[in-house]
């Protein structure tokens, strides 16, 4: 199995952080403000915010996971992974079209839920994304640490802290400019690689004739295209995460406020299709490795890809992979560092500590500080070795308990921050209780718990509808499929406790926020004092600054 020496390992690190610096440099503006630190004071165009889109969503998460579910599932997995991750982006289009029209100028999700609800439920949200972002830098850490402990005699360790610091070198000093125009040469880089280095595995697996020679190696589930296991298992909980993360994710939120306004359609369009290409591409390794009987070292699916990599490729690939990878994840890593900055500028600075009245050069160096303090924590985290497929869907979850309450609270205008709060917290106990058997799920209990469950699946189905169909499908479509699925779910989603946590999120969210905001009798909320609310912080005043 083909290893670089540590010196060409680190070299080739230095190389493409070096050259990645040198191109943030470029972009770098003398007299950068908060704004455009943050949002490219919304004017990004067609071409760079589709590509940062997809670049920002294929990270190496796609590639391990991706390939993870392609090895376990079979036929099936990895099509799974690729095209309801794809929806996640489509997904949040027709909200994101709602959130421009309330608060144009907007840094963060928090802010309008600020404007909204005030301070509580703005920190609630702020908090959710704040923990999100870092286990997803974490993740991305993660990978980089197996890619260069497979490839190199470099350890874990190694690779985790040379990553670390070589996304953070760029990214300090322009935030989301550098993250932006960095993945546009990343997603370039990643799509050459791809092309090139999959089907060289292919043909040097057998070709064609691995499906023949490999085909005992796989169960008669991981042979059925639409398997029962892949979907329950993995499908349907990454399905009901997508909404999640269109909604609660901050590294999406954040390029849905940089773009132009006119440009939001095609560049969520776009970036939809190339994600689903490249990462159902990927994930086609994992399977692959099933036909070709390759099991994973130490039995972690984690080390698939580099393995891959490494015993089936001649150098000069390997050292595209390589390059390939460290670019995807650190297309993501960067992103998330620049939504930090956001939500630590603009939630916690600029609206709790500064009152709407920041001081802009305090407010970049916090942005500065805050990449700073994110990334030796992603680093310490990246250690424990946490299962990356599992973080997503935990991630996931997470989210799943403030989708119904944030957008509810953006078109309906009776919701009270009373309900929001109260519908997120249970949201989320709920999903714990269940996710880790806090309780026996077994009896009336689980009959109750698997009653929510299918609300939720009600919720999330309908939601959907009405992104795109308006209120009265959206509503129709939730009432019809809650009925629909009730006979199938109860008695059976016991058995799946990550779907039915996650769906339980939803479901509790839903009754808690709707039960809470018909007891109000107070009059409607005006949708138009939030833009009122929401500022340019770049164009205070200047006795402010």
């Amino acid at each position: 199995m083909f290893q670089f020496s540590s010196t060409a390992a680190v070299l080739l690190m230095v190389l493409f952080y070096g050259i990645t610096f040198l191109l943030s440099l470029r972009i770098k503006r003398k007299n950068e403000n908060v704004d455009g630190y943050m949002v490219s004071n919304g004017s990004m165009g067609f071409g760079m915010s589709a590509a940062s889109m997809t670049a920002t969503w294929i990270w190496a998460a796609s590639f391990y996971a991706a390939a993870s579910s392609g090895y376990k599932y079979g036929v099936s997995g990895a099509l799974h992974y690729g095209f309801w991750g794809a929806l996640m982006i489509l997904f949040i289009y027709p909200f994101g079209r709602r959130f421009r029209e309330l608060a144009p100028n907007a840094h963060t999700l928090a802010e309008i839920m600020h404007a909204r609800h005030g301070t509580q439920s703005q920190l609630i949200l702020a908090g959710s994304n704040i923990v999100g972002s870092i286990i997803s830098l974490m993740v991305n850490f993660t990978a980089a640490g197996a890619l260069v402990e497979i490839l190199s005699p470099l350890s874990f360790i190694h690779g985790v802290l040379i990553t670390g610091i070589g996304v953070l070198s760029y990214t300090l000093w322009s935030g989301f400019r550098s993250s932006v125009f960095t993945d546009f040469a990343q997603l370039v880089a990643m799509i050459v690689a791809a092309v090139i280095i999959i089907p060289v595995i292919f043909y040097t697996l057998g070709g064609p004739t691995l499906f023949q020679t490999g085909m005992h190696n796989l169960s008669a589930e991981q042979l059925n295209f639409f398997s029962k296991a892949a979907f329950l298992e993995q499908g349907a909980p990454f399905f009901v995460a997508v909404l999640a993360y269109a909604i609660g994710n901050q590294t999406i939120a954040q390029r849905l406020f940089a773009v132009r306004e006119d440009l939001i359609k095609p560049s969520f369009i776009t970036a939809t299709i190339g994600y689903a290409a490249i990462v159902i591409g990927l994930g086609m390794l994992g399977l692959l490795a099933l036909f070709a009987g390759v099991q994973p070292i130490d039995g972690n699916l984690n080390n698939l890809i580099p393995q891959m990599a490494a015993t089936y490729l001649p150098p000069f690939m390997v050292m595209l992979l390589f390059i390939m990878v460290i670019g995807a994840l650190s297309s993501t890593a960067d992103s998330d560092l620049s939504a930090l900055a956001a939500l630590v500028m603009t939630d916690i600075y600029g609206k709790q500590i500064a009152k709407n009245r920041p001081d802009p050069k305090k407010m970049l160096f916090i942005g500065r500080m805050t990449m700073i303090v994110a990334t030796m924590l992603g680093i310490l985290i990246a250690t424990l070795k946490f299962d990356i497929l599992s973080m997503l869907i935990f991630v996931g979850a997470l989210w799943g308990a403030i989708v119904f309450p944030v957008i509810v609270s953006l078109y309906w205008g009776k919701v009270t921050a009373r309900a929001f709060n109260w519908a997120v917290v249970l949201a989320f106990i709920s999903f714990l209780t269940v996710r880790f058997e806090w309780i026996t799920i077994q009896g009336l209990t689980a009959y109750a718990f698997e009653f929510i469950a299918t609300l939720g699946a009600g919720v999330v189905l309908g939601l959907m509808s009405f992104g795109f169909f308006g209120k009265k499908v959206g509503l129709w479509v939730g009432i019809f499929a809650t009925l629909a699925l009730l006979p199938w779910t109860i008695g059976f989603l016991r058995e799946y406790t990550t779907l039915l946590s996650s769906l339980t999120a939803y479901g509790t969210s839903a009754l808690v926020c709707t039960g809470i905001t018909l007891l109000n009798r107070k009059d409607h909320f005006d949708f138009k004092t939030i833009n009122q609310m929401v500022i340019e912080f770049h164009q205070l005043p200047n006795k402010n600054k």
